[in-house]
């Protein structure tokens, strides 16, 4: 059994004159993320491997769900790869991953991360939200070959609110 977790980054803010790789959370980010992660946790007890995008807000949502879980941050894997917005690098990138993890976190884009929910998954979604996070399990043992797979759990904030 594989499991990929898909969480996209927090609410983000277009105020700094930065470029989109640095844009910062917002506030509604941080807590929005602050409020998913905990209800995850109480869902869900281990994960195998994290991956973030290298995006300041891709990055600062990870930190805030790694934390949460007590997942040791010198362990995230940072990849380019996710700083995708179509979703085929980042599907490339977890058919790449090492048969050895059975459940990974990929925190990323939209609307790579909508992508690929509908394709992978059982469940249409129309747009996943920020700081949301999508569960799709895949009953393979390669991630070389995972297509259909059965969406577990869907959490979106305003929904835990």
């Amino acid at each position: 059994m594989k499991t990929v977790i898909l969480v996209r980054h927090g609410k983000s803010s277009w105020q700094y004159g930065v470029s989109d790789q640095d844009r910062p959370l917002q506030e509604r980010g941080i807590n929005d993320a602050q409020l998913v992660s905990a209800e995850f946790k109480r869902l869900s007890k281990n994960i195998d491997s994290a991956y973030s995008s290298p995006a300041n807000r891709a990055l600062h949502t990870c930190m805030i769900f790694l934390r949460t879980f007590d997942y040791p941050l010198e362990k995230l894997n940072i990849s380019d790869q996710l700083y995708d917005f179509s979703g085929e690098a980042v599907m490339s990138f977890v058919k790449q991953l090492d048969d050895n993890l059975n459940k990974v976190v990929i925190f990323g884009h939209n609307y790579a991360l909508t992508n690929i929910v509908n394709q992978w998954g059982n469940k249409a979604i129309e747009n996943v939200p920020t700081s949301a996070l999508v569960q799709i399990s895949f009953d393979v043992s390669s991630w070389q070959v995972i297509k259909n797979g059965i969406t577990e759990h869907i959490l979106i904030p305003k929904r835990l609110k």
